[in-house]
């Protein structure tokens, strides 16, 4: 098999099967694992797979800029944030992250609704401009422009100053075996430790993240009270993340 036909295989798998095991395609193909994890790593550094202990999953399609992510499944997000932003109770305390399903639920809340926010994200402050009884609380740290998020030393130091009733945690990956995963590793630390400063977690995730992977896991799936997703409760992954005791919020 020639070098493309590989690669065009190893696509077809990843879409089909969710991920590839280097050892199983070696066998099936008859070609040494060597050779799968060089293809793997050439179609990784193409952005089209993200690499793992003894293989590939899907790659997140939140590994673009900021700009281009708006324009993502913009429905999905919607309807993740209406679900979300029903959660905020009058009165109550919410840790909100950053990235633009996060935007999407800020700009879903009631212009009436008062509560407290606290937030690393200065878009998420601004959008929260004309909701004159939501007190915004900014946590600053260093820009981190992938996501326009704060992070750092300095926004991990803040974050451990703050408590919250729960926390609404973006994420790039949602996949069964990968977990909770972003693209940066500081931005990771940063949501760890504003989870750790919430009574409970929910992760906002959009169903073009369900069954993709980045490079940093965030959390293990024992620490989140539950999953907002728009993503239909047949997707197969969304099945075993249930099968596997994720309590999931359904976003319609």
């Amino acid at each position: 098999m020639l070098a493309a036909e590989r690669r065009d295989h190893l696509l077809d798998l990843l879409a089909r099967r969710g991920k590839i095991v280097a050892k199983d395609v070696a066998a099936e193909l008859g070609i040494s694992e060597d050779t799968v994890r060089r293809d793997l790593r050439d179609l990784a550094g193409e952005g089209l797979c993200q690499r793992v202990y003894g293989g590939a999953l899907p790659v997140s399609p939140a590994v673009a800029d900021y700009g281009t992510r708006q324009g993502v499944a913009p429905d999905g997000k919607r309807k993740v944030a209406s679900a979300a932003a029903g959660l905020v109770q009058p009165g109550g305390t919410v840790i909100l992250d950053g990235g633009t399903t996060a935007l999407a639920v800020a700009r879903a809340f009631p212009k009436d609704l008062t509560c407290t926010v606290i937030t690393h994200s200065p878009t998420i402050a601004v959008a929260l401009l004309d909701h004159p009884r939501v007190e915004v609380f900014m946590l600053g740290g260093r820009l981190f422009k992938h996501s326009a998020v704060t992070c750092g030393a300095a926004a991990v130091e803040a974050a451990q100053n703050v408590s919250a009733d729960f926390f609404l945690l973006g994420v790039s990956g949602v996949h069964p075996e990968a977990g909770l995963t972003t693209g940066d590793a500081e931005d990771a630390a940063m949501k760890r430790a504003l989870a750790a400063r919430a009574a409970d977690t929910y992760v906002l995730a959009s169903s073009e993240k369900i069954g993709t992977a980045s490079r940093y896991r965030v959390l293990p799936w024992e620490e989140i009270s539950g999953l907002i997703t728009d993503a239909g409760p047949h997707d197969p992954v969304v099945e075993q993340l249930a099968a596997n005791g994720v309590d999931l919020l359904p976003a319609d």
